[in-house]
């Protein structure tokens, strides 16, 4: 089979359920997001050196493709091939968030995005993750969408900030505070 097939050629694309749309269609900028996510937390994986952060980075990756199945087809299409974003998705994220925060000290200010190489990947993911869920809000705005995907990427983004922190935790990197500077240290 090859790659390319010609059928976007013309600027447009199937969705799970047989429907064209242009290709920037909302929907299709949602899972393209998405799909860009993916990418990064991969880029994080191919700097992380940790087993136990791998192992959730790996799970996360393969959620994601979850989550651009479900975003690839429009709710009244049904498909048995495609399984949608639901309740324990989301909460299974909470329990992760609750065990790696566990791990790490208090958080007492905003934090600086950095740190170590799979730390940094993973702060961009994050804010990836962000965008993505805009992405959905509008989507759901515009027409039905799932309520548990816009939960999961919250979840996923807040869960995205706590693994940067703990890889700059076992790299040996600290965590860097937001200071705000007073009025008088702003002057030109």
């Amino acid at each position: 089979m090859k790659i390319y097939t010609k059928t976007g050629d013309k600027g447009e694309t199937d969705l799970f359920g047989g429907k064209r749309v242009p290709k920037d269609d909302l929907r299709i900028d949602a899972y393209g997001t998405v799909d860009e996510l993916n990418s990064l937390v991969g880029t994080a994986r191919s700097f992380n050196e940790d087993k136990i952060l791998d192992l959730v980075l790996s799970e996360i990756q393969n959620q994601l493709f979850v989550l651009g199945a479900d975003l690839a087809t429009p709710p009244d299409a049904k498909s048995p091939a495609v399984r949608r974003i639901t309740v324990k998705d989301y909460t299974t994220l909470e329990g992760i968030i609750d065990d790696f925060e566990g791990r790490l000290g208090a958080l007492n200010s905003f934090v600086l995005p950095g740190g170590a190489k799979t730390a940094s990947f993973l702060h961009c993911a994050r804010t990836v993750c962000r965008r993505a869920e805009r992405l959905v809000v509008s989507l759901r705005r515009k027409q039905e969408g799932s309520e548990e995907i816009l939960i999961f990427l919250n979840r996923l983004s807040d869960l995205l900030f706590v693994l940067a922190r703990y890889s700059n935790k076992i790299s040996g990197v600290r965590d860097i505070p937001w200071r705000q500077r007073a009025d008088s240290d702003r002057r030109a």
